[in-house]
């Protein structure tokens, strides 16, 4: 397919936009050698709770699933509590992947996908 046959794309923002390691990579000196497993079990922790949530028909925004996910996470490899809003707040500005930008400068339209609660990111 030629690409100036495509009108728009669509991407997920999280995971493949956004690095959602990159908050917890902005702590890996407060965090310590550990800061890579936290970070993926953080990820796998808030998509788990998505499912279990969505499964129960329990529904809450992905800001308060990501909040959840960030305190079982951080009790499990016993991170300091202080660091909870730094992270959250480092969360609120994923790192695009390096070759995002150039990807999408080729792009005619964009639209980007996201499940997260517009008000609180």
């Amino acid at each position: 397919m030629k690409l100036e046959n495509i009108n728009a794309f669509v991407f997920d923002a999280y995971g493949t936009l956004f690095d959602v390691n990159s908050a917890a990579e902005n702590c890996k000196n407060k965090i310590g050698s550990k800061w890579e497993m936290f970070s993926i079990f953080w990820r796998t922790t808030q998509l788990e709770y998505t499912w279990l949530r969505t499964l129960m028909r329990s529904h809450r925004d992905f800001w308060k699933i990501t909040e959840d996910s960030l305190d079982h996470s951080m009790k499990v490899f016993n991170i300091e509590l202080g660091l909870r809003n730094e992270l959250l707040d480092l969360y609120k500005k994923l790192k695009p992947y390096k070759e995002v930008k150039k990807t999408l400068e080729i792009l005619i339209r964009l639209s980007v996908l996201q499940n997260g609660c517009i008000k609180k990111l």
